[in-house]
């Protein structure tokens, strides 16, 4: 007989099968061009069977829907995704239910290694001369489906994001039990200090670049296209592969660190290989869409309260997908005429739930 618990968790369940399925039909609907769910129904069944026409001759919505909004749908969800997850483990390893990589200063060491690589090496950049103006990396635009500028970006970023895990790591004593409570205020002050040599960067860069990074760096999706989407999808499924193969372990540090070592865990070991990961992660998200933030914070503690007694990566990481997608298109649709960052619909929302978890605790 099935009881309430299993009734709730497997209703909860098929509905957020059931966005899966709907939201990107309702979402590629959404924007500056008025499209009718019916176009959209029509370009997905023909991309669906293999009938879609690529020609010039494809009417305007076909081409609105194909080129820009399902890349960026698509996007999206592989942002909320990966940011979700990274969430979900940062929490766990560290016992903390406030880490996230916004929060603990992850987000802003990528951003910093991003905001080098974009003002020293790219085309605006400071270095661009010594090229006689030839393009170094172009990382704001479309570019084939492989380049070796195109991951530039994406490695300034790991790099920067790995010097805050550093930083982190050796302000709190990661190896230390005592000093896990720490990480977080670690984590905030690396922020802080990241944020402001990003900022020093970009004021003795050049105008042209300091534009081209100031609407990235707030988050958007505006910039996403099928020949860049590969690289982000297959760093997320694969972290979200490797995290399920070590799930078990993850788990027992929810105990405590010193269960987890009775239990035959490396905890020391574990813990910065975790940390790296979602590094990587968010690295890779940050070089793609910019800096976004509370995700990895709101998306774990909603699936929590919706799954009690469990914590299912995978619906972790669809639940925050569809977060982000409706996010994007709230910015898309939110104002006349032009387009909202979406970090700062985030950092709003986020701001809120922050202060919520702070009484709820309390």
């Amino acid at each position: 007989m099935i009881n309430a618990a299993h009734t709730r968790y497997y209703s909860v369940l098929a509905l957020i099968v059931l966005a899966t399925i709907v939201t990107p039909f309702f979402a590629a609907s959404f924007g500056a061009a008025n499209i009718m769910l019916s176009d959209v129904l029509g370009v997905m069944t023909s991309l669906l069977s293999g009938n879609n026409d690529a020609s010039q001759s494809a009417s305007l919505s076909q081409r609105i829907i194909l080129e820009l909004r399902l890349p960026r749908i698509l996007l999206a969800f592989v942002a909320g995704a990966g940011l979700s997850l990274a969430g979900s483990v940062l929490q766990t390893v560290t016992r903390n239910p406030l880490a996230d990589p916004y929060l603990f200063g992850i987000s802003s060491g990528a951003s910093f290694g991003a905001v080098v690589v974009i003002s020293l090496f790219s085309q605006t950049g400071i270095f661009a001369q010594l090229f006689d103006g030839a393009l170094v990396v172009s990382s704001l635009g479309h570019q084939p489906w492989w380049s070796w500028s195109m991951l530039s970006l994406p490695v300034g970023a790991f790099i920067g994001a790995s010097l805050s895990v550093m930083f982190v790591v050796a302000l709190s004593g990661i190896g230390r039990t005592s000093q896990v409570e720490r990480m977080l205020l670690s984590g905030v002050a690396t922020s802080f200090l990241f944020g402001a040599l990003t900022s020093l960067l970009l004021y003795f860069s050049s105008p042209q670049a300091t534009a081209s990074v100031l609407f990235w760096s707030l988050g958007s999706f505006a910039k996403a296209s099928w020949s860049q989407l590969w690289l982000p999808t297959v760093t997320v499924s694969m972290s979200l592969l490797i995290m399920l193969a070590f799930k078990r372990q993850i788990m027992a540090l929810q105990a405590g660190d010193e269960s987890a070592h009775t239990l035959g865990v490396n905890v020391a070991k574990l813990r910065l290989s975790m940390l790296l990961l979602c590094s990587l992660i968010t690295a890779m998200l940050v070089a793609s869409c910019g800096g976004i933030g509370f995700v990895g914070l709101m998306i774990p503690h909603t699936v929590r309260l919706l799954f009690s007694g469990r914590q299912p990566m995978i619906l972790t990481a669809v639940l925050g997908g569809l977060f982000m997608v409706w996010i994007d298109v709230i910015a898309r649709c939110l104002l006349g005429n032009q387009e909202l960052p979406v970090g700062i619909i985030t950092a709003a929302l986020g701001s809120v739930f922050f202060l919520f978890i702070l009484r709820h605790r309390r």
